[in-house]
C-alpha cells in the first residue's frame, strides 16, 4: 500500500479490515505492532508500521446527532465530506473544514489538521469525546471531564490508541460567500497583517514568495457580512480560480460571492471532485500570529531556493486550543503551508534550511507532513510534551503503536528502557 501522494510505500506485513470495534480490539490485542490508516492523506510515516495495518473503512459508519446537546457522534473512519452532507440535512454544521473534504475525521484530528480563520480552532477543536482502543485491546471513552488525559489524547499521533469514534460539537447551519482577490502587494499585506487575516471568517493567501505581490487571497465570509471587493489594493478575480496558476477553477468551491452552504465554501475543493493520487508533497509550519510578518519576510528571502520546488504556498491562520500536541496549543497562530512538486530528495534537502530560518519564531511542524524530526526541540515547542511521553508509556509500554518516526520524536518506548 502507498499513501495518497504516492511518495511512500507502507511497511506493514499484514492488513486487516475489521467490520466491528470488537473485532478491531481483538486484532490490536493479539499483535505486537499495529497502526490504523484512514484516508492516507499524510506525507510522512506517522501512520506506518512494520506490523499490522488496520483499515477503518469497513467499520459501521455511524453519524448520530444529539440535538439537545448540539453534538454528533461519528465513526473515526468517516470522511468530512460524508459527515458534512449528513449534518447539513439536519440543519447543523461544524465550525471549520480543511481544504480537502475527503480526509478522515480521526486521522485529521489526531495530526492537528485545520482550516483557516483567526478565530477558528483546528478540526480537533470540535471534539467533546474520543473513543480509543488501547494497546491491550481495552476500549475506553474520554471526555472533557477527564481533564489532562483527554487533552493529551485528542491530538495523539496514534500513539495512545486507535480512534474508533468521536463526539463533535455542532452549530446551526450557515451560509457563506467566497471571493478570490489577486495581486495583493506584499508591502501593504505585511504592514497590516492582523487586519488582512481577520478580514473574513476564513482567509488564505496563496504565493510562491517571489515577486512583489501575493498571487491570490481567498476570502470566505459569512453571507450576513458585507461583500468585500477591495482589500489593500488587490484586484477581484472575474472568474473562478484554482490555487495553482494556470489550473482550471472548475473543481474548486464556488466563488464570485455566490452564496451557498458552509460545507460548499469552507473547503477549497468540491466534495464531488475526487482527487487522484496527489502527485505532490506537503510541509507546514505553525507559529504565533504575532511573528507572522517577520517569518514571512524571512521565507521571502529564501524564495530563490523555494520557488523552483513549489507548486504554491498557502498562508492561513487558526485559534488557540488546549490539546497538548496541537500545533495551536495556547497560541493564536499563522500557518505557512508548502505544496511541493514531487521532488522528494530536493525538498528534503531544503527543509533543514527552511526550518532553521523559522526556528526563532517557534515554528511547530504539522505532524502529518514532511519535516525533519531531529531538527526540533519538542519540549521547548510544546509545554506539555514532557507529560505526553509518560502518558504514551502508560498506555502503550511496549510501543505497539510506535514506528521509527514516533520513536525519533518521543524517544524509546517505556518497556525498552527497563
Amino acid at each position: 500500500m502507498k499513501n495518497w501522494a504516492g511518495n511512500l510505500e507502507y511497511s506493514s506485513a499484514e492488513v486487516h479490515r475489521p467490520d466491528s470495534v470488537a473485532g478491531l480490539a481483538e486484532v490490536v490485542a493479539g499483535v505486537s505492532r499495529v497502526k490504523a490508516l484512514g484516508s492516507r492523506h499524510s506525507f510522512n510515516r506517522v501512520g506506518d508500521t512494520d506490523g499490522v495495518h488496520i483499515l477503518l473503512d469497513a467499520l459501521p459508519q455511524e453519524i448520530e446527532l444529539d440535538s439537545e446537546r448540539q453534538t454528533v457522534r461519528v465513526s473515526g473512519g468517516i470522511s468530512y465530506g460524508a459527515l458534512c452532507r449528513t449534518l447539513e440535512k439536519s440543519g447543523v454544521a461544524i465550525h471549520n473544514l480543511a481544504s480537502l473534504p475527503h480526509i478522515s475525521v480521526a486521522g485529521a484530528i489526531q495530526t492537528g489538521t485545520h482550516g483557516s480563520g483567526v478565530d477558528n480552532p483546528s478540526l480537533a477543536g470540535a471534539v467533546e469525546r474520543i473513543d480509543l482502543v488501547r494497546a491491550s485491546g481495552e476500549q475506553v471513552s474520554l471526555s472533557r471531564a477527564d481533564g489532562d488525559e483527554f487533552l493529551g489524547s485528542v491530538v495523539g499521533l496514534g500513539a495512545l490508541g486507535i480512534v474508533t469514534g468521536l463526539e463533535l460539537s455542532v452549530r446551526p447551519s450557515f451560509q457563506m460567500r467566497q471571493r478570490v482577490l489577486e495581486n495583493l502587494p506584499w508591502e501593504r499585506a505585511l504592514a497590516d497583517f492582523p487586519a488582512l487575516v481577520s478580514s473574513a471568517y476564513s482567509v488564505s493567501l496563496f504565493t510562491d514568495y517571489a515577486g512583489e505581490d501575493i498571487n491570490q487571497v481567498w476570502l470566505k465570509a459569512l453571507d450576513s457580512d458585507p461583500a468585500l471587493t477591495d482589500l489593500f489594493g488587490a484586484t477581484p478575480a472575474v472568474e473562478a480560480r484554482h490555487p495553482l496558476p494556470g489550473m482550471s477553477g472548475e473543481n474548486c468551491t464556488a466563488q464570485l460571492d455566490e452564496p451557498g452552504p458552509w460545507l460548499d465554501r469552507l473547503p477549497h475543493f468540491r466534495h464531488e471532485f475526487t482527487p487522484s493520487n496527489g502527485e505532490e508533497l506537503q510541509s507546514e509550519y505553525i507559529l504565533p500570529l504575532e511573528h507572522g510578518p517577520a517569518a514571512i519576510q524571512a521565507v521571502r528571502g529564501l524564495a530563490g531556493k523555494l520557488a523552483p520546488l513549489l507548486f504554491v504556498s498557502e498562508i492561513r491562520t487558526g485559534a488557540a486550543d488546549e490539546f497538548w500536541l496541537s500545533p495551536f496549543y495556547r497560541q493564536q497562530s499563522v500557518a505557512l503551508h508548502f505544496t511541493w512538486k514531487p521532488l522528494q530528495a530536493e525538498v528534503e534537502a531544503v527543509l533543514p534550511e527552511l526550518e532553521e530560518l523559522l526556528r526563532p519564531f517557534g515554528a511547530r511542524p504539522h505532524w502529518g507532513k514532511l519535516f525533519t524530526p531531529a531538527g526540533h526541540d519538542w519540549e521547548a515547542l510544546y509545554p506539555r510534551f514532557a507529560d505526553f511521553r509518560p502518558l504514551a508509556g502508560e498506555h502503550d509500554p511496549a510501543g505497539k503503536f510506535r514506528n521509527g518516526l514516533l520513536d525519533s520524536i518521543l524517544g524509546a518506548p517505556a518497556a525498552s528502557l527497563r
